[in-house]
């Protein structure tokens, strides 16, 4: 009996990391919409982040000829029964996400906005809260600089090509990667800054194997470079850092006024105004569900990514 329960509970702790990561997958297709956010939300930014630094040092051990047996030890330490269904989640959300919400971004453009601005609305109480009593007035100016230049990234305007050479795929896919680690920031909308979204939500629905090898390499490489990074100011300079990355959320609200012209220039409401506002309170009640659903879950089944 108890064994069978533990096999339960295990089995439940592998299906609520799979819907975590197909989340994760989703999100990351959404321009202006994080990644990194929906981690910090159901709880498992942290684990990953830890993984994919853990499978950089390995690496990096075996360049520098530190052998096998160091790096497996790294690999270890890494928590893959939560990083692996997240991963596997993950990938399936993309293929979905990008077979299924692609035309209703486009068809409906006004009101995805919106629904993402109350998504991003809500959450901002996630670094909040990790933040917690640290909160002093120089953090709040911190956190409105971040803001700020949130605000001018997601103002830039489109450039780029419908067909990009594969020259340019790699170093596209570098910079979105650092955006998926950075809650706050939309490594799809750093695709549309790039002018490389529409072609690469093409190759992940074509399968265009060229394409999606370049992007990985490139991904991989700017994961190498940065999550080091990142990880370390989370361990030692978290609160700082936290601030940052809710100035990041706040700022990137702007990409997700619900009127906005080809350009991203922001316009005035039309229409119904009162209709978008409701998609608004239903992006934020669906963050305040998961967050609720994701206490329940946390005292049920324990930990960041149990």
């Amino acid at each position: 009996m108890v064994n069978s329960s533990r096999l339960v509970v295990r089995s439940a702790r592998v299906v609520v990391n799979v819907i975590r990561g197909s989340l994760i997958g989703i999100a990351e297709i959404i321009p202006g919409v994080s990644g990194g956010t929906i981690a910090l939300i159901v709880g498992v930014y942290t684990t990953v982040i830890h993984a994919a630094s853990s499978v950089i040092s390995g690496l990096v051990g075996l360049v520098r000829g530190r052998g096998w047996s160091q790096a497996l030890a790294t690999w270890r330490d890494a928590r893959w029964g939560v990083v692996v269904p997240v991963l596997i989640g993950m990938l399936g959300g993309i293929v979905l996400g990008a077979a299924l919400l692609e035309p209703v971004i486009t068809s409906n453009p006004v009101e995805t906005r919106a629904v993402f601005a109350g998504l991003i609305l809500a959450s901002l109480w996630v670094p909040i809260r990790m933040v917690g009593g640290a909160w002093r007035s120089r953090y709040v100016v911190v956190a409105l600089v971040a803001a700020g230049a949130s605000m001018v990234l997601t103002g830039l305007p489109v450039f780029g090509t419908d067909n990009p050479s594969l020259l340019l795929v790699a170093p596209a896919a570098a910079i979105a990667v650092c955006a998926l680690v950075l809650p706050g920031v939309s490594g799809s909308f750093i695709l549309v800054v790039l002018g490389m979204y529409e072609p690469t939500l093409a190759a992940v629905n074509d399968r265009d194997t060229a394409y999606l090898g370049v992007f990985i390499l490139g991904a991989a490489v700017g994961l190498g470079l940065f999550v080091g990074v990142l990880e370390w100011l989370l361990t030692h300079r978290k609160t700082i850092t936290l601030v940052v990355m809710t100035g990041l959320m706040l700022g990137s609200l702007r990409a997700l006024w619900p009127w906005q012209g080809e350009q991203r220039e922001l316009l005035a409401p039309v229409g119904d105004a009162v209709g978008v506002g409701l998609w608004v309170l239903a992006g934020a009640v669906t963050v305040v569900i998961v967050l609720g659903v994701e206490r329940i879950l946390q005292a049920r089944i324990p930990s960041d990514a149990s």
